[in-house]
């Protein structure tokens, strides 16, 4: 079957986990209030798109391309980040819900996740050097062997972060979230 290219198209309130997406790739799209939720995304290209207001949850993305693609207020549980292809991987993040992700061993320099439910989300061995997490609740995410040199935390609460296994050389804190540093040394702060 061969692959389409759509270029500066806009989707709206359409149900992709019923018709599925065409195979293909898309540039510089807006899809805004549709739903992917356990849909099949793999091997789809999309490059500068932006998905508002979209369930991408349980979708599938197998060697799914996200090039310059942005997130807003999007519900995206359960998402395994870490099955697309990795190659110029660049993605935003902002109001969405991305509980239960997984961005394992991925490289995500520089992403942003701005105002995200981040709960549970697998951050094992992911390198988010210069990072920003602005306003996100990180109750209960991994940070195993993870990078987050440089990245910034400052507005972020629930998180616990092990210093021994994870760098984190200059990245920024909030003082109330030192505490998410110390919590595996059973000690007390009052």
């Amino acid at each position: 079957m061969p692959k389409v290219y759509i270029e500066d198209q806009v989707f709206e309130k359409k149900n992709y986990s019923l018709e599925a997406l065409p195979k293909g790739e898309y540039e510089n799209c807006r899809f805004v209030n549709c739903s992917f939720a356990n849909s099949d995304l793999s091997e789809n290209i999309f490059l500068e798109c932006e998905f508002e207001q979209c369930d991408l949850s349980l979708a599938k993305l197998n060697y799914t391309a996200l090039r310059d693609v942005i997130f807003k207020t999007c519900k995206m549980v359960g998402l395994g980040f870490q099955d697309c292809n990795q190659l110029l991987l660049a993605v935003q993040f902002n109001d969405c819900q991305l509980k239960l992700a997984s961005f394992y061993k991925l490289k995500l320099k520089a992403t942003k996740f701005i105002n995200c439910n981040l709960q549970e989300v697998d951050f094992t061995e992911t390198d988010l050097t210069g990072s920003t997490m602005d306003n996100c609740d990180l109750s209960r995410a991994v940070f195993e062997y993870t990078s987050i040199e440089k990245a910034d935390l400052r507005s972020s609460f629930n998180y616990l972060i092990n210093p021994e296994i994870n760098k984190i050389k200059k990245a920024k804190f909030s003082l109330q979230g030192v505490v998410g540093l110390l919590s595996q040394f059973d000690i007390e702060i009052g």
